[in-house]
């Protein structure tokens, strides 16, 4: 899968294993032309039941609960971003970490602190999804070490959220890629047809709520709003750095960067089977 070498799912996963650790995923499971259990990944319910397991046997996480119209993680994907931001780090104890957008599924805060035992706060505009992630970590006796912000103004990423006495080592962010509702559904059209499935009745297969999934402006304006509030913060934070989906926005990131005073940033490849991708990871401290 060409994952992080540290990343566990890097040698695939056993499905029987994953079925007895959660029977639930059993009713999606067939076994496809090359004689291999499977799941039907364009089946949005099916996605969601493997990455419950994939929680639930790797990382003991026993309970992850949260409406489906929201954002299903794919958990070897999440993962990899924390791997990599832990190469970032030369001191590896008691580290914080921002993470922006936590999202309900409250995905890289459960991550980070079962692989790296990080603590976190987690930040989102959606009182729902704070609601959900809380109920999370509740249930999972982490309320404690990772704790939850509003942000209530949805013009704003770091205002509001992070506090004059607030130290984190790093922050991480997967921002909303698209513009428009319309950009979302084009794009899993395009998936669908990926995968040779029926296009006429469009559902995500990994679903995603409207905030999660699209921001005026793009990822680019998220991106570039991000990075000018960071520099608002240079003491709060040592690393700023998100995902970022398109190749041709880093050269502009990085212009804004060194304009805006950034003593180092650093650009880290992912590569996820097909998928090509990279963390943008910038500092205003002299390293």
């Amino acid at each position: 899968m060409h994952l992080h070498k540290s990343n566990i799912h890097n040698s695939g996963y056993d499905i029987d294993t994953l079925c007895t650790a959660y029977p639930e995923l059993q009713a999606y499971i067939f076994v496809n032309k090359y004689d291999t259990k499977t799941i039907d990944f364009a089946n949005p319910k099916a996605v969601k039941a493997l990455n419950t397991a994939l929680l639930k046997v790797y990382y003991h996480i026993n309970y992850w609960e949260f409406p489906d119209k929201n954002l299903c993680p794919p958990i070897p994907g999440r993962v990899d971003y924390v791997h990599y931001l832990n190469d970032l780090l030369e001191r590896k104890d008691h580290i914080n970490v921002l993470d922006i957008g936590v999202g309900a599924s409250c995905i890289y805060p459960l991550l980070g602190h079962a692989v790296y035992k990080w603590n976190f706060v987690g930040t989102d505009i959606d009182t729902e999804t704070l609601k959900n992630a809380n109920f999370i970590l509740k249930q999972n006796k982490l309320d404690s070490h990772i704790r939850l912000r509003h942000q209530k103004n949805q013009n704003h990423i770091l205002k509001n959220v992070i506090s004059e006495n607030d130290t984190f080592d790093l922050s991480m962010c997967n921002p909303p890629f698209y513009k428009t509702e319309e950009d979302a559904l084009q794009a899993t059209t395009r998936k669908l047809k990926g995968l040779k499935k029926d296009q006429q009745n469009i559902v995500r297969n990994f679903s995603g709520a409207p905030n999660e999934l699209w921001y005026r402006g793009g990822e680019k304006a998220f991106l570039h709003n991000y990075i000018y509030e960071s520099s608002l913060y240079p003491k709060n934070c040592l690393w700023f750095t998100s995902l970022v989906s398109k190749k041709d926005l880093v050269h502009d990131m990085k212009r804004s960067l060194k304009k805006l005073g950034a003593k180092q940033i650093k650009i880290i490849n992912m590569k996820q089977g097909q998928k090509q991708s990279r963390i943008v990871a910038w500092t205003y401290k002299q390293i």
